[in-house]
């Protein structure tokens, strides 16, 4: 009785220690998109993810979860890096409120290369980044 109980115990702090899946966003891409905290997000690509997916991934969740309007930014709080929400191998972390976050926006605040901490976009620039939607008949 007492294993199971152990059992029981390292089970249930293991379930609270992952994202709930409900929390979690996909994005058109395919993308998962998790909150980190309540002002950091993280993008979990479907594989190494092209900056341009990640990007869009990130508007899209700062659009339809957050409710963010188009001229809002939205800020790298961390670049390429382990996802803390589901230990894949790649992940970039991003915010729309850079002082929550912690972070210093960069000079300029714009969108430079890659993924360097600081640097932002609007969400309407990060939809550009988007593949459009094949139309099927």
């Amino acid at each position: 009785m007492k294993h199971i109980v152990t059992a029981c115990t390292v089970a249930a702090t293991l379930v609270t220690a992952l994202p709930n899946p409900a929390d979690a966003f996909t994005s058109r891409s395919g993308a998962r998109v998790n909150p980190v905290n309540a002002a950091i997000f993280e993008v979990v690509p479907r594989n190494s993810g092209r900056t341009n997916d990640i990007w869009c991934a990130a508007s899209e969740f700062a659009r339809r979860q957050l409710g963010a309007g188009w001229k809002t930014r939205v800020y790298v709080a961390r670049d390429r890096g382990p996802s803390v929400t589901t230990g894949r191998r790649t992940a970039v972390q991003f915010t729309i409120d850079p002082q929550a976050a912690g972070i210093t926006p960069a000079e300029g605040g714009f969108f430079k290369s890659g993924f360097n901490v600081g640097d932002s976009m609007s969400v309407q620039q990060a939809d550009g980044m988007c593949e459009p939607v094949p139309i099927r008949f």
